[in-house]
């Protein structure tokens, strides 16, 4: 899964010369959070709701509101973006830009391909591909089990599945320690009572079963 396949294309833009009120309007008529500033058609920097309130007079400032309605409404984007926004190609995977910002602290991405702005990928996208690559959305049964964590025990388990008729959606795993790990299948079936068993004859420990209606 990768970013150009979530992310949202031709992000609306504005320029360094926009005014933070104009900006604002965009957001909010857009009902978005963070607009990329172009200059050019070049990539200059990123205004987010955020950055305009970090630097708007505050509330407790001795200003009269005549003054601070008059500085807000001369103030630039220019004067409050960020200038060196974080990039990120559009083949980059989900998992990557899931990394990249919670190491930044950051709750976007810019996507750029040659030097272009094609792209802009949010915490939001991320959470929707996730749930997708999960699929969390479709009814089934969660299976969690500890098990070995040894060559092939993955593809022993889903033998075991195969045997018993059952479609796997999903798979995902955790490591517990040096030796055993958890596998958390997804599996589309409503019933894996007849399953428990044949797991356990392998010496699978299931700790946890639960059935999802695909809206949980």
């Amino acid at each position: 899964m990768f970013i150009r396949d979530h992310m949202t294309p031709n992000p609306i833009t504005v320029t360094k010369q926009t005014t933070v009120i104009d900006a604002l309007e965009i957001m909010k008529k857009n009902k978005i959070r963070r607009l990329p500033v172009l200059q050019d058609g070049r990539l200059v920097g990123l205004i987010t709701e955020r950055d305009i309130l970090r630097v708007s007079p505050s509330p407790a400032s001795t200003l009269s509101a005549f003054e601070v309605n008059y500085l807000v409404a001369k103030m630039k984007v220019k004067d409050a973006m960020i200038k060196r926004p974080v990039t990120v190609p559009p083949e980059m995977t989900i998992e990557e830009a899931a990394l990249l910002m919670r190491e930044h602290k950051i709750d976007n991405l810019l996507v750029m391909e040659k030097e272009k702005l094609v792209g802009i990928i949010t915490q939001t996208d991320l959470f929707d591909a996730m749930i997708k690559l999960f699929g969390l959305r479709r009814p089934g049964i969660r299976l969690t089990l500890e098990v070995e964590d040894r060559v092939g025990v993955l593809a022993n388990i889903a033998q075991i599945v195969k045997e018993a008729g059952i479609n796997i959606i999903n798979v995902a795993n955790r490591h517990k320690d040096d030796l055993h790990t958890y596998v958390v299948l997804r599996l589309a079936t409503d019933d894996a009572g007849p399953l428990i068993p044949a797991l356990e004859a392998q010496g699978y420990r299931v700790v946890h079963v639960s059935a999802y209606n695909g809206s949980n």
